[in-house]
């Protein structure tokens, strides 16, 4: 199975995104099973590496957000099983640039695979404190749990090329 983890700048909710779904997979010894990147849909932050707040609130958690920002592609589109964004504003911009409504099908918001539903979006946190980097971390790490999940349920894996 090959995600892409979208926000707006990936700095923060889809590196994060990345890094809780990668540990978890190699949590549950299926990381061969799995191909996990992230991507904005603004390319403001272009190879720099995410928001050092993001990095240390994930640390703390034991995760290693790692991932360099890069730009959506229309490749992506393509390239990707699962294109999960984080919030409404993420979820319209990337059916926009979907090529044909085969690649849309594959848009999902990352909340449609929590389990304790209670937020319908990740919000970014950005602009707020420390609060705010710990329920995005909290938000993804149920909803990462859940994918895996609906992964494994549904046995869906690397696809071939």
């Amino acid at each position: 199975m090959k995600i892409l983890f979208v926000c707006l700048g990936n700095i923060c909710r889809s590196a994060a995104a990345e890094a809780v779904m990668k540990k978890l997979v190699q949590e549950q010894n299926v990381a061969q099973d799995f191909e996990i990147d992230s991507a904005g849909l603004i390319n403001y932050h272009e190879g720099e590496p995410a928001d050092p707040r993001m990095r240390a609130h994930a640390a703390r958690r034991g995760y290693v957000v790692d991932s360099i920002s890069r730009p959506v592609r229309t490749s992506d589109f393509f390239d990707f099983d699962l294109i999960i964004g984080m919030d409404d504003r993420n979820i319209d911009e990337l059916k926009h640039r979907a090529p044909d409504l085969e690649t849309e099908a594959k848009i999902h918001r990352m909340t449609e695979y929590s389990r304790n539903k209670l937020y319908d979006y990740v919000p970014d946190p950005y602009y707020s404190g420390a609060d705010g980097f710990e329920l995005v971390l909290d938000l993804l790490e149920d909803a990462c749990a859940g994918l895996l999940e609906h992964c494994q349920v549904n046995n869906l894996r690397v696809s071939e090329p």
